[in-house]
């Protein structure tokens, strides 16, 4: 599956998971992000692809971390010697500095690897049926 397809289905799976299943709308969810509610369908099908901010936002209306839109087979989890002394400084951090300290570093890997992926064309994608 690729970045926008996986996108696409973690948006639809937390909306209709919303509040413990009881689900959102899409005109909802749209609401709270301050876009069009045509703009989440687009999003769910992978016709349009959110921006990085929007993404961001979509994550923090949900409570979840930005990495869960990345598909798990893209996270390098390989450490290196910069890992190891960051994980070293970070063990004495306080509780809050090490929250803000995680949150921002996913911000950054997510960031990297949503970065230069092209934008889908408008229309229906090729080669699907519905």
């Amino acid at each position: 599956m690729d970045l926008l397809d996986y996108i696409a289905a973690r948006i639809k799976d937390l909306r209709v998971n919303y509040n413990n299943g009881e689900g959102l709308s899409q005109e909802s969810l749209a609401n709270h992000l301050n876009v069009a509610a045509n703009t989440i369908s687009r999003w769910e099908t992978g016709t349009y692809r959110p921006s990085f901010k929007d993404v961001e936002k979509i994550s923090r209306f949900f409570g979840v971390s930005i990495m869960s839109f990345v598909p798990p087979e893209m996270i390098d989890e390989d450490e290196d010697e910069n890992i190891k002394a960051l994980l070293r400084t970070a063990r004495q951090l306080d509780p809050a500095d090490l929250e803000e300290l995680r949150q921002y570093a996913e911000f950054r890997r997510a960031r990297s690897i949503y970065q230069g992926k092209p934008r889908p064309r408008a229309g229906r994608k090729k080669g699907k049926q519905k």
